[in-house]
C-alpha cells in the first residue's frame, strides 16, 4: 500500500498564504533559495489535479529560457508529488499535458508579445498564469498586453483566474514595485520570502550566504533575503533594463563592441557585447555569457558559437597566456585590455557618461550593476574605489569601453563606419 502523502511536508513553512491566494494577481518576491520557484512549481501541478478544466501558461521574457528552468522545475515537482506517470511531457513543442484528462500547461516567451496574447488551449480554461523571473520584464506595456488577454472570459464557479508573478527584486526602480508593492489594488496580494524559511536548505548551502553577507552586503540583501536593491551608491545608476531598437538611417551612431574577464574556480569567465552611441551617449548591453571553470577551448567554442569570431574583443591582460591561447583557437583579434594609473576610475568616469540600456536577458549584467558599488577604500589622491567582488562583467564592460573612443561615428560610407552584411547579419541574430 502506497503510504499517503503529506503536501505540508513536500512544501516546508513559509508558503500557507501564497498557497491558497486566490486573488486576481499573487505576487512573489525573495531572494535566492527561498523555495519561491519550487513551491509555485508544485502549487500549480497539484492545482492543476485537484482543479478540472484549469490550464496554466508559464512565462518568461525569452521563449528558450524555459526548458531549463521552468519546464525542469515544473518536471521536478511532478517527481517530487509522485504523479510522473500522469503526466506527458513533450520538448517539440513545450508543453505539460495532464494525461487523465488532457489538461494542458503551456509555455511561451515575451519575445513575441502579439503570439503570446493569442494563446488558447482546447479543452477547459486557461485561468492560470505563472510569469516566472518578472524582473526580465523590462516593459510594463508589454505585461499589460499579457494580462488583458490571458487569462480571459467568464469561468465556472470551481474556476478562477489568477496570474502568479515571481522574480529576484535586484532594483528598486523596476515597475514591478510601482505596480504591486507601492499601489497595490485590492484584487492583488504581495509575499516576500528569503531563504531563512527554507528549511531543506543544508549548512554548505546556508554558509554560501553567511559568506555573502560578510562580503558584499548589498548583495546579500537582495540576493539574501529578497529585500528590494537600492540605487544609493552604486557605481554606474545612470542605467535602466530595456530594449533600443534604432532604424537604420541611425546606425551610423552605432557600433558593436566586446569584452572578457576570465575566471575559472572562484570566479566566472564573463563575456559581454554592447553597442555604443557616442553621439547620444548611449549604450545598449545585448548579450553577455557568465559561467565558472570554463577552459579556453570553452571559452572559444562560445564566442563562435555567438558569432563574434571576427570581432575585436578586449580581454584581461594580466591573462597574456589565455589571449594566446584564444588567438590560436581562432578568437583572431582578441586584444589586450589598457591598464595603467587610475585605469578603473577613468573608465568608470567614462562609461557613467553614457545612458545605459541592459537587455533582459542579460540577467548577470542586471545583477551586477544593481550590486556594484563603492568600497570604503581609497587611492593615494583620497578617491573612492570600487569594490573588488561580483564585477567581472563589468570589468569587460570597462575593457570594451576603451575602444569605444575611438569609434568616431560618420554619415559617410567609408570603410570604418560602412554598416556591413555582417554587421546587419549580427543586429538581425541578436533582435537589435
Amino acid at each position: 500500500m502506497t503510504p499517503e502523502l503529506k503536501i505540508s511536508q513536500i512544501v516546508g513553512a513559509g508558503y500557507d498564504e501564497f498557497w491558497n491566494c486566490k486573488k486576481r494577481y499573487r505576487v512573489l518576491k525573495g531572494g535566492k533559495a527561498s523555495k519561491k520557484s519550487a513551491t509555485t512549481a508544485l502549487n500549480f501541478i497539484f492545482r492543476l489535479m485537484k482543479m478540472k478544466d484549469s490550464n496554466l501558461l508559464v512565462v518568461r521574457q525569452i521563449m528558450n529560457t524555459h526548458r531549463d528552468s521552468t519546464f525542469a522545475q515544473l518536471q521536478w515537482a511532478q517527481e517530487k508529488l509522485g504523479v510522473s506517470d500522469l503526466w506527458k511531457n513533450t520538448v517539440s513543442p513545450l508543453e505539460m499535458t495532464y494525461l487523465p484528462t488532457g489538461q494542458k500547461i503551456l509555455f511561451r516567451g515575451f519575445d513575441d508579445v502579439l503570439k503570446l496574447a493569442s494563446t488558447t488551449v482546447s479543452k477547459g480554461y486557461l485561468n492560470f498564469v505563472w510569469i516566472e523571473e518578472a524582473f526580465e520584464i523590462a516593459s510594463e506595456a508589454d505585461f499589460d498586453k499579457l494580462d488583458l488577454s490571458v487569462p480571459r472570459g467568464s469561468m465556472p464557479d470551481h474556476l478562477y483566474k489568477q496570474t502568479t508573478v515571481t522574480f529576484n527584486p535586484w532594483s528598486e526602480s523596476h515597475w514591478l514595485k510601482k505596480r504591486f508593492f507601492d499601489n497595490p489594488s485590492s484584487d492583488c496580494d504581495t509575499f516576500s520570502t528569503c531563504y531563512l524559511i527554507n528549511e531543506f536548505l543544508d549548512e554548505t548551502d546556508k554558509n554560501v550566504f553567511e559568506r555573502m553577507k560578510r562580503t558584499n552586503m548589498r548583495k546579500y540583501r537582495v540576493a539574501g533575503l529578497g529585500e528590494w536593491g537600492i540605487s544609493e551608491g552604486l557605481v554606474f545608476e545612470n542605467w535602466e533594463v530595456g530594449k533600443i531598437k534604432t532604424e537604420e538611417s541611425q546606425e551610423y551612431k552605432w557600433k558593436s563592441f566586446f569584452g572578457l574577464d576570465y575566471g575559472y574556480t572562484n570566479d566566472p569567465t564573463a563575456f559581454i557585447g554592447f553597442r555604443a552611441n557616442p553621439i547620444d551617449k548611449q549604450i545598449y548591453i545585448f548579450c553577455e555569457f557568465y559561467e565558472k571553470r570554463l577552459l579556453n577551448c570553452d571559452i572559444a567554442e562560445r564566442i563562435i558559437s555567438l558569432g563574434f569570431a571576427k570581432e575585436r574583443i578586449r580581454a584581461d591582460c594580466a591573462e597574456p597566456k589565455s589571449n594566446d591561447d584564444l588567438r590560436r583557437l581562432g578568437i583572431s583579434r582578441i586584444t589586450p585590455s589598457l591598464k595603467g594609473r587610475d585605469s578603473i576610475l577613468n573608465g568608470i568616469a567614462a562609461i557613467s557618461e553614457y545612458k545605459i540600456t541592459v537587455d533582459p536577458k542579460c540577467v548577470n549584467t542586471i545583477r551586477e550593476l544593481s550590486t556594484y558599488v563603492y568600497s570604503d577604500t581609497v587611492n593615494e589622491r583620497g578617491l573612492r574605489l570600487p569594490k573588488d567582488s561580483d564585477n567581472h562583467l563589468c570589468d569587460a564592460l570597462r575593457y570594451a569601453f576603451a575602444d569605444v573612443k575611438l569609434f568616431r561615428p560618420s554619415k559617410e560610407k567609408d570603410q570604418d563606419c560602412r554598416i556591413s552584411d555582417e554587421a546587419k547579419n549580427l543586429n538581425k541574430r541578436w533582435d537589435i
